[in-house]
């Protein structure tokens, strides 16, 4: 299985839980449709099928990563 680049599941979380906060916030379709297409993301990201696992599975992948190796990114 092809895994995403720490950096990429970084910002995913992030963006993930940001968009929690919005929702518990305001609860705006705008705001929910987005938390979709970032779970999505994450699902696919971490070859899982529904966001708790993905959660998981994201941290678990950063626990021994390091989130700002860029070795991926130069050639």
């Amino acid at each position: 299985m092809l895994m995403a680049h720490p950096a990429v599941l970084t910002n995913l979380l992030e963006q993930y839980e940001t968009l929690r906060s919005l929702q518990a916030e305001d609860g705006s379709p705008e705001v929910r449709r987005r938390m979709d297409d970032v779970a999505y993301t994450l699902c696919v990201a971490t070859g899982t099928r529904d966001i708790d696992a993905a959660l998981i599975a994201a941290r678990h992948q950063l626990s021994g990563a390091r989130a700002q190796d860029e070795s991926l990114l130069t050639a």
